[in-house]
């Protein structure tokens, strides 16, 4: 699989459970963040400043699923990523 153009492929990254005055936050109670965590996967060719493995943080509202072998991952553009890690 090769992502083309200004799209990259990635591989959201779970995050362990975080506990706050003994309660235990799970991902759907932590919605106070706007960005999610990911493996980059696939970079196309137009993109600059990321790299196939990057960790990276990207805005959990954009992009889209995508299905291969089994294998759940996100599409993204470029201007998705805020941070890389």
């Amino acid at each position: 699989m090769k992502a083309i153009n200004r799209y990259i492929v990635i591989e959201k990254l779970k995050d362990e459970p975080k506990t706050i005055a003994g309660l235990e936050l799970t991902e759907t109670t932590d919605t106070d963040t706007r960005y999610d965590r990911a493996k980059v996967i696939s970079i196309g060719n137009l993109v600059e400043g990321v790299e196939n493995g990057d960790t990276i943080q990207f805005d959990r509202h954009s992009g889209f699923g995508i299905s291969i072998k089994n294998t759940l991952y996100h599409v993204i553009t470029i201007n998705d990523v805020v941070i890389i890690e």
